[in-house]
């Protein structure tokens, strides 16, 4: 196996930038791992890649876009036969938002 591309404080320092804390032999573990993903990319970059046009998505798929018109709704009595809590003609709904005191 070549040698490491990164230096154990490479990894250290990136580890400190996460706010991970790694011990001696999980640095000796990243520092090949991530050399390994750094040796890829440097092997990404050599490619030629002047013939291939840019995509957003690897597969050739086209957004169906059905036209935004209402449909049929239910009566509101139904509606409220089905709502586990209501306060005619309104649906009570749990509270979602906090009064903003929170972390």
């Amino acid at each position: 196996m070549a040698e490491p591309l990164l230096s154990a404080d490479d990894v250290r320092k990136v580890a400190r930038l996460s706010r991970l804390a790694l011990t001696d032999s999980q640095v000796e573990s990243y520092r090949h791992q991530l050399s390994a993903v750094l040796g890829y990319i440097d092997r990404l970059r050599q490619l030629d890649l002047k013939s291939v046009e840019p995509m957003a998505h690897v597969a050739d798929t086209v957004n169906r876009l059905d036209a935004d018109t209402p449909g049929t709704t239910l009566p509101n009595s139904v509606l409220m036969g089905l709502a586990p809590d209501t306060m005619e003609p309104f649906i009570r709904v749990p509270k979602v938002i906090d009064d903003g005191s929170s972390a």
